[in-house]
């Protein structure tokens, strides 16, 4: 740990690296943070522009399912036209639309505003990784570096709670838009203090490569999305079935193109395959655990949004220690030890959630297990990934990382909050005599507890003491299923990453 501190403050004396490491931390930083930080304001936001429960999902979900559709596309573009130059265009753009999107008086407003923000984000993530590889050429110290930036990875989701209560405890739900200018501001005044990457000369960008990416992804994204949420029916078999066939058609293309959007070779080598399985399922755990954890603290215990995020300061300080801490463990430990016994970490995270009573100190017990362990994993897989390919395939590597992390984004939203919110559905059993507009009302927890203020105070406990309970015990199962999902996975990554 000493001497990657000491290792880390040499970097940030020489002035070149040190902006360059910071051009590379705070828009990843932003980019995750913008995950999860909505997730906080839902609750003003619902009574601000009165979305339906569809409309709420698509609030926090349409973000990370653009930035997942087009991460492959931007970063193929990266390593044709230059990745700073694409970082500077997406910083530029999402500094934009995050200023636009305060002026939304209707649900739709944010959403097309998220859908910007994600195809900004898209040309950000890709970027920044393959820019390590430029801006640090001695291996120690790009190892590190990535360390640094998986673990801004790890922070900035988790630091979104974090920012979103202190900002909406003085302030209205705008404010967590406007957190982005001073992450972005100093990233455009010292991108050109970092040498532009290596291009792909003469390579035309293949646009039906890229429309039919985005198709595939964004078919598959909405059927788990309309699967989650209103259960297995006809639209969603054909938004499945659609989303395979442009899938397989991309596939087949990348396979007969003399320069792909996609190298499928990448795929051949099973550390670079299990590596980008490790990313997605680690930010799945980690935006599903908040996802729920936000609504439980807030909703349920009846904490403030400052208050509520408070809780999981620990987790969030012990994950940068975590991040950066695995760095010379990594020299020493194979990386499938690390990797595996990490997720085995996480599973018991989820563990503590399903078996102890719900509390304060459970949950922050919780967060800080699930934290430290994605933290670490992120570092040491994202190091395979990067070293894992020829150095002008940089862009493309780090765009599918980035597309596993938005999956997983959307996964864990999708799957875990999904879950959470079927089996609440499924638990609820609301008193005798409430009326149809409180029984519609409580589809969610959100609008329970708005449409509780409406009724009488014995009407009113009796809503909130069933909606409660139901929340609960669907929390506990989703996380045993979690657990157990996780503890299975965990020998396959061990067997793998052996090598």
């Amino acid at each position: 740990m000493q001497g990657a501190a000491s290792q880390l403050v040499s970097i940030i004396k020489d002035r070149s690296k040190g902006a360059a490491l910071l051009v590379i931390m705070l828009p990843v930083l932003l980019v995750t943070i913008d995950n999860t930080i909505l997730s906080f304001a839902l609750p003003r936001i619902v009574t601000a522009l009165g979305p339906s429960a569809s409309e709420q999902l698509w609030m926090i979900d349409a973000y990370s399912l653009v930035l997942a559709g087009l991460l492959v596309t931007m970063g193929s573009t990266g390593d044709r036209v230059g990745h700073r130059r694409m970082l500077c265009l997406g910083c530029s753009g999402f500094a934009a639309v995050s200023v636009l999107v305060v002026f939304s008086q209707q649900a739709w407003h944010l959403i097309a505003g998220r859908v910007l923000l994600g195809c900004f984000g898209a040309m950000i993530l890709p970027a920044t990784l393959a820019l390590i590889r430029t801006a640090f050429d001695d291996r120690e110290e790009r190892r590190l570096a990535v360390a640094v930036w998986a673990t801004c990875l790890t922070i900035g989701s988790a630091l979104g709670p974090l920012l979103g209560g202190l900002l909406l405890q003085y302030y209205d739900w705008q404010s967590v838009f406007l957190v982005a200018l001073p992450f972005l501001l100093p990233v455009l005044l010292l991108a050109s203090s970092i040498t532009e990457s290596s291009r792909l000369p003469g390579v035309p960008t293949d646009y039906l490569s890229i429309l039919l990416s985005l198709g595939a992804m964004s078919g598959v994204m909405l059927a788990l999305k309309h699967l989650a949420t209103v259960g297995a029916d006809t639209q969603a078999l054909l938004w499945a079935v659609a989303g395979l066939l442009l899938m397989v058609a991309f596939v087949r293309r990348q396979l007969v193109l003399e320069q792909p959007l996609l190298d499928l070779k990448l795929f051949a080598w099973p550390v670079f395959s299990v590596s980008i399985t490790v990313n997605l399922v680690s930010l799945g755990m980690l935006v599903g655990f908040i996802f729920f954890a936000t609504q439980l603290l807030q909703l349920v215990f009846g904490m403030s949004p400052l208050t509520a995020s408070l809780v999981l300061i620990p987790g969030q300080v012990l994950a940068i220690i975590a991040g950066m801490a695995i760095v010379p463990v990594a020299q020493r430990v194979p990386p499938n030890l690390i990797i595996s016994g990490c997720l085995l970490v996480a599973a018991a995270a989820f563990t503590v959630m399903a078996l102890l009573p719900a509390t304060m100190l459970t949950v922050c017990t919780a967060f800080v297990l699930l934290n430290v362990s994605v933290a670490a994993i992120t570092s040491v897989s994202n190091d395979l990934v990067l070293c894992s390919v020829p150095a002008d395939r940089a862009g493309s590597a780090s765009s599918v990382s980035e597309t596993a992390y938005e999956v997983g984004v959307v996964l864990g939203t999708t799957l875990i909050g999904g879950a959470v919110a079927a089996l609440y559905r499924l638990s609820l059993v609301l008193p005798e005599g409430v009326s149809e507009d409180v029984v519609s009302a409580v589809e969610t927890l959100g609008g329970a507890y708005a449409i509780s203020q409406t009724q009488p105070d014995a009407a009113a406990a009796g809503v909130l003491e069933a909606v409660n309970s139901a929340f609960l015990e669907s929390v506990a199962i989703s996380s045993a299923l979690v657990a157990g999902a996780i503890v299975l996975f965990a020998p396959l990554t061990y067997r793998y990453l052996r090598r």
